[in-house]
C-alpha cells in the first residue's frame, strides 16, 4: 500500500520531502499554506478550483486511518490502524451516546493526530453540529472562543483543565453557555474535577476510550475515574489466567466489537499481543460498579507491587492533592527495591511561591489517609510532569527519575 496524496502544512512537509516521485508524485503533494508553487508542490486553491472527481468506495476492511498512540504500554508508540468499518462503527458509537446534539457549539482544541481529535469530529460531522477546531490547546484561547462562540461542550485533558481553571480565575470569561465538559487520556483528579465544575461553570466529568477501541464507553456522571459501558457493548474483566473476574473484583479490560481496530501497522507481534480470539486486550485494570458503570485503577504495567501487594498509584495521588492545599498535582511511581520489589516514591508540583519544606508537612497528612504500606517513602518537587507527545504523563521517566533520585524528602 503506498500513499496517494499529500495535504497539510509546510512545516511538516520536511517528512514527507525524501518520498521519490515514483511513490507520490509532486502533482499529489498539495500545501495549505506557504509558496507550494517555490516547492514545485501544488497550492490549496487548486483544490478548490477543481472538477469534482469521482473516486473508488474503499473496501471496509482496508487501513484507512493510521492514528499514533502513546507508547504508554510498550514504551514506544504504534500505528493503529482503523478501517472505513471501524471508523464508521466507532463514529456511531460516539455519535449515540456522547449526549452531542445538532445545536451544540463543541470548542476543539485536539489536535487531528489524537484518537479524539479524529473520533469527535467525525462525530460532529455527523451530527451536523457546529464546532470551532483550533490549531492547538491555548488555555485563554479555548475560554475566549467558548465567550465568542457561546460554546456548549468542551474536551481536553486534565492538565489542560488544570490550565483553564487558572486562566479563567486570572481572566474571567462569560462562559454561561457550557453544558458539560469531558476529560480524557489520564486520570483526572478528583480535585481538577470539581474545581473545573466551580470555576467553569460546567461538571467536568471522565471519559476513557482507547485509541484501539473508541466508543465502548460514555462519560461517567460521578466524581473519580469512573464510565459507563454503553449498551450492547462486549467487555470483560479477567485476571491473569485469563478467567472472568467477580463483580467488584479488579482484572484487565478486554474489549470486543465491530468498533475496535484491525491491527497495529507493520508490527505483527504487538497485534499478536493486544488481539486474541477477536478481544482487544487493552492493559487497563477496572473493577465493575454500580449499574453500568466501570472504575479505572491502573494501567496494568503502572500497579506498584510492594512486598506482594498490588497498590494502585492513582489511590495514592488522589489523597495526595486532597491532603494538603498547597499540591497542586502528584504522580506517584514505584521504585525498585532488593526486599520489597517496589517502593512508593512521588512527585509533586506545589502551588507557586511554596517553599520545599512543606513536604514533612504533606507527608504527615497524607499518611492519615492512606493505609501505612501506601504511604509514599519519599516525595520530590518538580515545576513540571514530563510528558509525551499526547499529553500524558510520562511514567516511565518519572520511574527513571525515582530511580537516580536520593533528594527525595522520606517520610518519617
Amino acid at each position: 500500500m503506498q500513499p496517494a496524496l499529500y495535504i497539510g502544512q509546510a512545516a511538516l512537509y520536511q517528512n514527507v520531502a525524501p518520498i521519490d516521485d515514483a511513490i507520490l508524485p509532486r502533482t499529489s503533494r498539495i500545501l495549505v499554506d506557504g509558496d507550494a508553487n517555490a516547492l514545485g508542490l501544488r497550492p490549496w486553491n487548486d483544490l478548490k478550483q477543481a472538477a469534482h472527481v469521482h473516486f473508488p468506495k474503499p473496501p471496509s476492511d482496508e487501513p484507512a486511518v493510521l492514528i499514533n498512540t502513546s507508547g504508554t504500554t510498550s514504551g514506544y508508540p504504534k500505528f493503529v490502524a482503523h478501517t472505513p468499518g471501524t471508523l464508521a462503527a466507532a463514529t456511531d458509537l460516539v455519535c449515540k451516546h456522547g449526549s452531542l446534539l445538532a445545536e451544540d457549539v463543541v470548542i476543539l482544541s485536539m489536535i487531528m493526530t489524537h484518537a479524539s481529535g479524529v473520533f469527535r469530529s467525525l462525530a460532529l460531522v455527523r451530527l451536523g453540529t457546529p464546532f470551532i477546531m483550533l490549531e492547538s490547546f491555548d488555555a485563554d484561547v479555548v475560554l475566549d472562543n467558548v465567550e465568542r462562540y457561546r460554546g456548549t461542550c468542551l474536551l481536553g485533558f486534565p492538565a489542560q483543565y488544570a490550565a483553564l481553571i487558572e486562566a479563567q480565575l486570572a481572566r474571567p470569561r462569560d462562559l454561561s453557555s457550557l453544558r458539560f465538559c469531558t476529560t480524557g487520556a489520564d486520570a483526572c483528579p478528583i480535585e481538577i474535577q470539581e474545581k473545573a465544575a466551580s470555576v467553569l461553570g460546567a461538571p467536568l466529568y471522565n471519559l476513557w476510550n482507547a485509541t484501539e477501541a473508541v466508543g465502548t464507553f460514555t462519560f461517567g456522571l460521578a466524581s473519580g475515574p469512573i464510565v459507563r459501558i454503553v449498551e450492547g457493548a462486549e467487555i470483560r474483566l479477567v485476571d491473569n489466567d485469563g478467567a472472568d473476574v467477580l463483580h467488584g473484583e479488579i482484572g484487565e479490560l478486554l474489549i470486543r466489537g465491530p468498533n475496535v481496530f484491525t491491527k497495529y501497522w507493520d508490527d505483527p507481534i504487538a497485534t499478536a499481543q493486544s488481539l486474541k480470539d477477536g478481544w482487544y486486550h487493552s492493559g487497563d485494570l477496572m473493577r465493575r460498579g454500580e449499574g453500568n458503570e466501570l472504575w479505572f485503577v491502573s494501567r496494568k504495567k503502572d500497579i506498584i507491587i510492594r512486598g506482594g501487594t498490588n497498590i494502585s498509584p492513582i489511590e495514592i495521588e488522589e489523597a495526595l492533592i486532597a491532603c494538603h492545599p498547597a499540591v497542586v498535582a502528584a504522580v506517584v511511581v514505584g521504585k525498585p527495591d532488593t526486599v520489597l520489589g517496589q517502593r512508593i516514591f512521588g512527585f509533586v508540583k506545589l502551588v507557586a511561591g511554596t517553599s520545599e519544606t512543606v513536604v514533612a508537612e504533606i507527608l504527615q497528612n497524607v499518611a492519615t489517609r492512606l493505609a501505612p504500606y501506601k504511604v509514599p517513602e519519599a516525595l520530590r518537587v518538580l515545576e513540571t510532569f514530563p510528558r509525551n507527545a499526547l499529553s500524558k504523563v510520562d511514567r516511565t521517566r518519572l520511574q527513571a527519575m525515582a530511580f537516580e533520585d536520593n533528594s527525595g524528602q522520606s517520610a518519617s
